[in-house]
């Protein structure tokens, strides 16, 4: 993927989206606060520095002063004459030089101007890096207008060597020191910035900013192949991000195709339904004639008739309401799940296709669903057996369908057994998602969805137990409605 050092605001085309400014951008961002981080770090180096600077400076003061002391001492102080005096002092910028033996004799070697008093005594000797920061602040902060007497030793000398000087050339001094060194550090705060900038765009911003780019890209138009971001060939958390960012585009772009074919497919039936509620509602009338035919083989089959068309009409109109509603709440009764069993054995065709079709639901099992829901939920699972088993023309093969049930406390579980081939590894990963989870070429994959989401109504769940060549067991489990508490407390409190 390209890191081209492009700027923030290039991110949005113009129109699109509100362009991010330049001085908003983390590019500058980073590169103000690298400016910022530097600086502090030279505040907190000059501190020390203009400190260390303050002590050096005196020392060579006082180092001058002991060399011209020494030769003051060799030549008699007393006889030198005062235009010489006042040239050594105005080199060094002191008022005084004295000088101290081992036994604490003092000696005034050279004066121009005796102070009426010194403001500030400054012994080299017990001056420290650490004790002599604040005087330096407060040199640099209050003063130029004290006089300030400073003494200590030199070298391998035992004598004690003062001073006694103005401090306006030391602040002079530290004044001129201290900009040389913001100077010097503005310079390498700039230079560090420039070259961390540059690292961490290459590294981190460049990616960032090509990764939110294929973002607003992706959202004007997800359905666009190249709007795909390409993940770079790197292991650490810029690429973990890229190639998460690959995988959740490629799935959604996935997902947005399978819901335009949704959405297409339900403006096909919806469309294909409206014509066929119309075609069905002429069937009811036709077979209502039916009625009036006296061969009992016709009326043993009317009454069926007539529930498989009022079934597909009302199909077909909830259907038509497809997005409009919801599936309605199942209107739970008291059921003989035996009866039941028997009419999805008559509509799903397995005689018809030579399937033994086996109802092994006990006569007097009860269940407590919605006959109409729980009919479709059954009729879809025994349909998808029937089609799994009517494609085998061997006449060795066992085909049966064999419904059972069994209760476990308050929870009825209705056992789908057939004797089919077993479901593929794609139909297993993909059980109940629609068009996605058929078993066999041109099957849409909805009746399983929607038998799913009839049993998670009641409250239950439709399981694959197993599928094996030669058998497969899907499990519908349905419990019975939870006793509503309050309403039983109030039918104990009436009186019979």
């Amino acid at each position: 993927m390209d890191a081209s050092p492009s700027t923030d605001a290039d991110i949005v085309e113009a129109g699109a989206r509100p362009a991010v400014p330049l001085a908003r951008g983390l590019s500058a961002k980073l590169l103000v606060l690298t400016v910022i981080f530097v600086m502090v770090a030279e505040i907190l180096i000059f501190v020390p520095s203009i400190a260390n600077f303050r002590i050096n400076w005196l020392e060579e003061r006082l180092s001058t002063a002991a060399a011209v002391s020494i030769v003051l001492l060799q030549n008699d102080a007393s006889s030198s004459p005062p235009t010489l005096q006042n040239d050594v002092l105005m080199a060094i910028g002191a008022k005084a030089i004295a000088v101290r033996d081992e036994d604490g004799v003092s000696r005034l070697l050279a004066v121009s101007e005796m102070p009426k008093e010194v403001d500030e005594h400054i012994d080299l000797r017990q001056t420290s890096l650490v004790n002599a920061i604040i005087p330096a602040l407060d040199t640099m902060l209050a003063g130029g207008k004290r006089m300030m007497r400073v003494y200590g030793t030199v070298g391998d000398s035992d004598k004690v060597f003062e001073l006694v000087m103005p401090d306006w050339r030391l602040r002079r001094a530290m004044f001129v020191y201290s900009w040389n060194v913001a100077i010097v550090s503005l310079l390498i705060s700039v230079f560090t910035a420039v070259l961390v900038y540059t690292a961490i765009d290459r590294i981190m911003i460049g990616p960032i900013r090509n990764m939110t780019r294929s973002m607003l890209d992706f959202s004007r138009a997800p359905d666009r192949p190249g709007n795909v971001i390409t993940p770079e060939d790197r292991t650490d958390e810029i690429g973990v991000a890229e190639q998460e960012l690959a995988d959740m585009q490629a799935s959604l772009q996935k997902m947005l195709a399978e819901q335009k074919h949704l959405a297409d497919l339900g403006l096909a039936v919806s469309k294909i339904n409206h014509d066929m509620r119309n075609i069905l509602s002429s069937a009811q009338l036709l077979s209502d004639r039916l009625q009036t035919i006296d061969d009992p083989a016709v009326q043993s089959l009317v009454p069926k008739l007539v529930r498989t068309l009022d079934r597909a009409v009302a199909y077909s109109s909830g259907v038509l309401a497809y997005g409009r509603t919801q599936e309605p709440a199942p209107a739970r009764r008291r059921l003989m799940l035996y009866h039941l069993v028997e009419e999805v054995g008559d509509v799903v065709g397995a005689e018809a296709s030579g399937i033994e079709f086996v109802n092994a639901v006990d006569p007097s099992f009860e269940i407590d669903a919605d006959a109409e829901q729980l009919f479709r939920v059954l009729s879809n699972i025994c349909r998808n057996a029937v089609q799994a088993m009517a494609g085998e023309s061997d006449g060795v093969v066992v085909r049966r369908l064999t419904v059972a049930a069994e209760r476990r406390g308050s929870v009825s579980r209705i056992l789908v057994t057939d004797t089919g081939p077993g479901l593929p590894a794609k139909a297993r990963a993909n059980l109940f998602a629609p068009f996605r989870g058929s078993a066999r070429s041109g099957g849409t994959g909805l009746g399983l969805a929607i038998a799913n989401e009839l049993a998670r109504a009641h409250g239950g769940s439709v399981e694959l137990v197993e599928s094996v060549g030669g058998r497969t067991v899907f499990a519908v489990t349905i419990p019975d409605q939870p006793v509503n508490l309050e309403q039983a407390r109030g039918a104990l409190r009436r009186p019979a």
